[in-house]
């Protein structure tokens, strides 16, 4: 039997389905959200008009690096070259992208950055499917050389399959060695032009301003050779939201890139699930814009919600059928939380997952690279049936990161970790996202429970650890609550909301009874320490005068 709630894989829904005479078709959310468009005589993702129709736009692109590898400086310094007059020093920080000028042979060109450095929000777009960039411009330090962050760019350019310009930064330092930089990239399949790649290569000096001219020539060059970035400028305006927040005076305010059309102050749009009409248009310099065409930035004000990064920007014909798409995409949304339709895989749910999907993507962190090659060559080397593969999408040394999470919940991975620990921001948003990160010092045992999991075996292990101890002294009828123990805590401490074995003459009355409230005196508190006396409500409503309360806690037990 099946509840009315309960999920189905697509294999039961269409054998339902043929059993009462119907076809039934599985589509993704992007199709669906196609049709839903397509209902209004819309489309998203598609230019209007033939090849005639076609002009050359700006190429899109994002700043990838090492932190302190000088993405922020050359940024900076990309900004006050080529920023325009009677704006020294003073541009507005409050947009995230921001257009640049070069000038070349054939005339002035255009170059869009996002100015969002590093590689979460990239990925982040990345996850949620919007391909908003054209083009990486990767920089590493000549003194440094490639680290770990450097390997996780390359490999979010690779899994984009964008190009890259690498950018060379620091080669005025004495220590400097850009050769050998060039050298090391190779291993990573950014092949410099001078070696016979197709890769372009710059020095550059972010500090004292050597050679930013020809990296932004580099960029255009890379760009016509690699690319066709063209856009109609003459049709209804559709891009993608690159960052949004709640301003207090102005309301939700949306960066959005418009990848084809022109956007015009007056338009009735629809981001994700947010609708409104734009009621005004600002630039990367906080003045007023009228109308914005392919690969302009601009700050849009006047939606009714603040819309996700990397959601569609769509232009409709009038505020009626914006609030109607909108309306059906949150209804959607509410209805996919609801029914937690996507979840993460984990290794205790492989099994389940396997019969959907054959392939474990992987994530491997470790605390030298020795170790992680020596990990991922015995994980390879893993017998396992032809029906499953492994597939291992991203390998590196150091703590896990706020990155490797996004591009696992991206990729449906699961993170191994040897020897090192997850970062603050990287645990909380594993928890959000729902990413399985595994904590390993044995290196059998990561491949032990890899292949245990590959065989549907794996189950998590748990154990009772005692917490604390107390005494009931003395008990006190209430009408509001009930009987009141009196406790006296002997060891430890107790919690409320924790779990409690009832001991009754060395006998367990009850093995998970529950601390529903805790008093000290007048105050509620959460928790109580050894040598304090202190009012309890449990669960457990047959308690005695002499009864000793074993608080304890279930952990799981790390898989060391």
């Amino acid at each position: 039997m099946v509840t009315a709630t309960a999920s189905v894989s697509e294999d039961t829904l269409q054998l339902l389905g043929s059993e009462i005479n119907y076809e039934v078709q599985v589509v993704s959310p992007e199709d669906e959200d196609r049709e839903l468009l397509e209902s209004f005589d819309l489309q998203f993702g598609e230019d209007e008009g033939g090849e005639e129709a076609q002009e050359k736009r700006p190429p899109v692109v994002t700043v990838m690096g090492h932190v302190d590898h000088g993405k922020t400086r050359l940024l900076d310094t990309i900004r006050k070259t080529h920023e325009r007059e009677g704006e020294a020093g003073g541009i507005t920080q409050g947009i995230g992208a921001y257009q640049t000028t070069v000038e070349l042979e054939d005339g002035p060109r255009t170059i869009t950055f996002l100015d969002t450095p590093g590689h979460e929000a990239f990925t982040a777009m990345r996850a949620r499917g919007a391909q908003s960039t054209d083009l990486a411009i990767l920089v590493v330090a000549a003194d440094d050389g490639v680290m770990p962050q450097t390997v996780e760019a390359i490999n979010h350019a690779k899994a984009a399959d964008i190009p890259v310009v690498v950018a060379v930064n620091k080669v005025d330092k004495p220590e400097a060695q850009p050769d050998k930089i060039r050298g090391q990239l190779t291993e990573y399949g950014l092949i410099p032009e001078e070696y016979g790649g197709d890769t372009m290569f710059v020095d550059i000096s972010a500090k004292a301003g050597t050679n930013i001219q020809e990296l932004l020539e580099a960029v255009i060059l890379t760009a016509d050779a690699a690319l066709e970035l063209t856009a109609n400028p003459n049709m209804d305006a559709q891009g993608v939201a690159i960052e949004s927040h709640l301003d207090r005076g102005r309301g939700p305010v949306a960066t959005v890139i418009v990848q084809r059309g022109t956007l015009r102050v007056g338009d009735s749009i629809v981001v994700g699930d947010a609708h409104g009409r734009v009621r005004r248009m600002l630039d990367e310099f906080g003045d007023d814009v009228d109308e914005a065409g392919p690969s302009r930035p601009v700050q849009v004000q006047g939606l009714n919600g603040v819309p996700g990064a990397g959601d569609n920007l769509l232009v409709v014909e009038d505020d009626r059928v914006a609030r109607q798409i909108a309306a059906q995409r949150d209804a959607r949304k509410r209805s996919a939380l609801q029914a937690k339709s996507r979840k993460r895989v984990s290794l205790e749910d492989l099994d389940a997952v396997l019969k959907e999907t054959s392939t474990l993507n992987l994530i491997l962190k470790g605390d030298n690279a020795g170790s992680v090659e020596a990990l991922e060559d015995a994980l390879l080397d893993l017998e396992i049936d032809d029906e499953v593969q492994l597939n291992i999408i991203d390998r590196g040394v150091g703590a896990v990161t706020q990155t490797n999470v996004s591009l696992a919940a991206a990729s449906d991975a699961i993170i191994i970790a040897f020897n090192v620990r997850a970062e603050g921001k990287a645990t909380e948003e594993a928890n959000a996202e729902g990413v399985d990160i595994r904590y390993y010092t044995i290196i059998y045992r990561a491949i032990e429970e890899i292949e245990q999991a590959l065989k549907g075996m794996l189950k998590p292990i748990y154990e009772e650890r005692d917490t604390g101890a107390a005494e009931i002294r003395a008990l006190f009828k209430s009408s509001a609550v009930g009987t009141i123990a009196g406790l006296m805590v002997t060891e430890g401490k107790i919690k409320r909301n924790g779990k409690v074995r009832l001991v009754r003459d060395g006998n367990v009355i009850s093995s998970d009874a529950k601390i529903e409230s805790l008093r000290h005196e007048k105050d509620d508190v959460t928790e109580m320490n050894a040598g304090y006396e202190c009012g309890a409500v449990l669960s457990y409503p047959d308690i005695q005068v002499g009864d000793i309360l074993q608080a304890y806690e279930e952990v799981e037990v790390p898989r060391d």
